[in-house]
């Protein structure tokens, strides 16, 4: 038994019957009387000059309602970072990607906006543009951005230790470049809005935003509002992935549309525009170095990343930095250099995507690994049991593992996988392959230089008694965190789930940061289950007044108030709650004392019951540049085992089996947990097997469908088991931490090294095609001739 009555059980989320029966209302599904329909002129060219915009035929069309471009919008700047603010709602003196966005209308329906749309007349001076990080890189390139030289967004330098001095006593030094591909989130849902403004001013987005909080910011910011005119409300979301983590030019226009013509406004993006937006995975080439002893203990790392930025900063900034910091763990490193550049390019912006920045470096980095281990004749799980981090370490660049399982993973998926009997015994064309890794459980830090708390939450009891309303301005995207925090609250408050009725997304309701960094379960699970907890206590103040008796002397566990002792008498408290209910069916003639009446007593003594929580870290790692990224409260962690089938007259690659163990400190819902580390699987696998965004010498992009981008369906998917490890985190809400994001890190090097050990041929960049793996199939076999 676990001692808990709801968390760490297999609770039904309570998203499952809208979802289910289709009543869940997406932004889609919105519509408001007086609607009109916005569209977006978007640049058809990668790179040029403004020279003019004409917008007098698409204002003459009938049914045309508002037209507005920089003019109207203005120039401030905005971003992800503040610094970086590198873009403006509308282009006012040139285009950087095909896509850029231009102008927007608003019309009485879609068709008559997209018509007017294609009458604005831009004059454009085209420029030369780049499209790869080589060429935005060499010497005379065009300039995307004039306070950036060199193309250069970002760059970071960062040395831990002395690594050359380390270098010197290394038995063996190994050297890769691995490179991988731009993605696309691939989210169910295109993003969509829906923006009105009340008679008061009062301006009211409904988003399919991952960070309600963050896009309310930006939107007063960029449209010269006061925060407080400005709520955001998220409803049912199709998912994000890191994509819907920021404000986009859509919501921006969508609001500048209502404001200026006083109506309800609605606009989406089609996939193609999607696609456009980007915002995704950044495309990586990451060389390293990693120096052993000759009996496999880790000294040193040196690295060398370069991301494919596109034209816009984003999340960028993050990214470089997060590329490097992740490297410090899981295994004891006590050496680790670091540099990191992020270029600007004429393709769409890249940003956060699932394990944001370090999916490519971990790959890199287990690869590599699994290559001195084989050199040295070490078993690839005795070089990381032999190096690996646990409780109480810490990284040297100062990142604290308060909790972490990660010997336990590797254990759990080398028994669950039977790898001792597997490896090296496999035919010709089977292979077993192994990777760890780990990532955070929320930035330590928020995106915008701020104290603010990083989470609040509100519990409420219901007047008549019984029910528990929870608020929270979190995101629920389809990750479960909305069930999250209701058992959290449930748990702490000692009621039944069923009694607990739930409301986020809402900027209204207080302040989160959203879903981002697998944040949600440790930092909003804290506030969640502070709110709950001061409920608690003052009903059992109340309780204890009512009764003359010690506040230690009371409880409330499953419902019930609980007594250290049998004789006391609560027979006039249920006697006023039953007066209070004259007529009521269900009201108590014996039993124990009922939360439901404990809670109604409460309010008659002292009104309405509100309980308070919230949450932000208390500070966390060095003080280095660019320590703020890659500190948390916490880390999770993952092993994962990979078999495959490889044809080797094709280079066909199947994925017969994944045995996959994540540290998730505590598992809330167990049934979730599960769920997120099949997700972070399913997306690894097609990051690795199949993923790639694709432009021709224009910079359009020519895979922007879902029939022709190429992600793993079910039908792919290969079984996958499951196992959930827990470490008992001292810092996240009944022991919890991450399971979001840290549990896509060992996928792709697992499908790497089980390729290997399958075709004796090493992969360099993905995604790992049947013609890359056929073509190292015949090198090796014409090198063997």
């Amino acid at each position: 038994m676990s001692g808990y009555h709801v968390i760490n059980s297999r609770a039904r989320r309570l998203d499952t019957p809208a979802k289910a029966t289709g009543r869940a209302v997406f932004v889609d599904d919105i519509s408001k009387p007086g609607m009109l329909h916005g569209a977006l002129l978007q640049s058809p060219l990668a790179h040029a000059r403004i020279l003019s915009i004409d917008t007098s035929a698409a204002e003459r069309l009938p049914g045309v309602k508002c037209v507005v471009t920089a003019k109207e919008a203005g120039l401030t700047p905005y971003g992800v970072s503040p610094a970086r603010y590198d873009e403006t709602l509308f282009c006012h003196d040139k285009v950087r990607y095909v896509g850029d966005e231009i102008a927007a209308v608003a019309a009485i329906d879609l068709e008559t906006a997209e018509k007017a749309v294609a009458l604005i007349k831009v004059a454009y001076e085209e420029l030369p543009a780049v499209f790869t990080v080589e060429d935005a890189m060499a010497e005379g390139a065009p300039q995307l951005h004039e306070k950036y030289p060199g193309n250069i967004c970002a760059e970071v330098h960062q040395e831990f230790g002395d690594v050359a001095a380390a270098f010197k006593a290394c038995d063996l030094i190994k050297t890769t470049t691995v490179k991988n591909k731009r993605q696309d989130g691939g989210f169910i849902e295109p993003q969509g809005c829906l923006a009105e403004v009340d008679h008061a001013g009062n301006l009211t987005l409904t988003s399919s935003t991952q960070v309600p909080h963050y896009v309310q910011r930006t939107v007063a910011m960029v449209l010269g509002l006061d925060v407080g005119k400005v709520r955001v409300i998220k409803p049912y979301v199709g998912a994000g992935f890191g994509i819907k983590a920021a404000a986009n030019p859509m919501e921006l226009a969508c609001c500048l549309l209502a404001i200026k013509t006083g109506k309800p406004v609605k606009m989406n993006y089609t996939r193609a525009q999607v696609f456009m937006y980007g915002r995704a995975r950044h495309g990586f080439t990451h060389k390293m170095s990693i120096g052993v002893k000759k009996d496999g203990t880790l000294m040193a790392l040196e690295h060398e990343a370069y991301l494919d930025g596109g034209a816009y900063s984003s999340f960028g900034i993050a990214t470089v930095y997060y590329s490097g910091s992740l490297l410090g763990g899981p295994y004891k490193l006590p050496n680790m250099k670091y540099d990191g550049y992020r270029i600007y390019n004429n393709k769409p912006a890249c940003g956060a995507q699932r394990g944001h920045g370090a999916v490519i470096a971990r790959a890199a980095f287990e690869q590599q690994l699994d290559m001195i281990a084989e050199e040295l004749g070490i078993d690839p799980v005795e070089i990381r049991q032999k190096n690996m981090m646990k409780t109480g370490d810490t990284t040297c660049n100062d990142l604290n593992m308060s909790s972490f399982g990660m010997a336990e993973c590797l254990d759990a998926v080398t028994s669950g996988s039977a790898w001792k009997s597997k490896k090296g015994k496999l035919p010709p064309g089977k292979g077993i392959g192994l990777a760890c890794g780990f990532f955070v459980s929320g930035a330590g830090f928020p995106i915008y230089r701020s104290d603010t708390y990083h989470g609040t939450v509100m519990v409420k009891l219901t007047e008549d008694g019984g029910t528990v309303l929870v608020y929270t301005a979190s995101a629920e995207i389809g990750q479960g965190s909305d069930t999250t925090f209701a058992m959290i609250v449930a748990e702490a408050l000692g009621v039944p789930l069923e009694c607990v009725r739930l409301a986020s997304g809402d900027t209204d309701m207080g302040v989160d940061l959203g879903a981002y960094s697998s944040r949600q379960t440790l930092m909003t699970g804290h506030a969640a289950k502070e709110a709950a907890e001061d409920v608690k206590r003052q009903v059992v103040e109340i309780l204890a007044d009512e009764l003359n008796l010690p506040i230690e002397a009371i409880d409330i566990k499953n419902g019930h108030i609980v007594f250290d002792r049998d004789d006391v008498d609560f027979s006039q408290m249920r006697t006023r709650y039953i007066k209070e209910h004259r007529g009521w069916s269900d009201n108590p003639d014996s039993g124990p004392l009922t939360f439901k009446e404990a809670s109604r007593i409460a309010y008659l003594a002292k009104g309405s019951i509100v309980g308070t929580g919230k949450y932000k870290p208390q500070f966390l790692g060095g003080k280095y540049k660019g320590a703020a990224v890659g500190t948390s409260p916490a880390y999770g962690c993952s092993a994962q085992v990979v078999e495959v089938d490889v044809d080797l007259e094709t280079g066909q690659v199947t994925i017969e089996k994944v045995t996959d163990a994540h540290d998730c400190g505590k598992a809330i819902n167990r049934t979730s947990v599960e769920g997120q580390m099949e997700g972070s699987v399913s997306m690894g696998i097609g990051e690795a097997m199949h993923e790639e965004v694709k432009f021709d010498d224009k910079g359009h992009i020519i895979n922007n469908d879902l029939a022709e981008y190429k992600m793993v369906t079910a039908l792919d998917m290969p079984p996958v088991e499951a196992i959930v490890v827990e470490t008992n985190e001292p810092n996240g809400p009944f022991g919890a931490k991450e399971v979001g994001e840290g549990a896509i890190m060992p996928t792709i090097p697992a499908v790497l090294n089980a390729v290997y050990d399958a075709t004796g041929v090493r992969i360099y960049e993905l995604p790992l095609t049947p013609q890359r793996i056929f073509e190292a199939l015949q090198q090796k076999n014409a090198q063997k001739g």
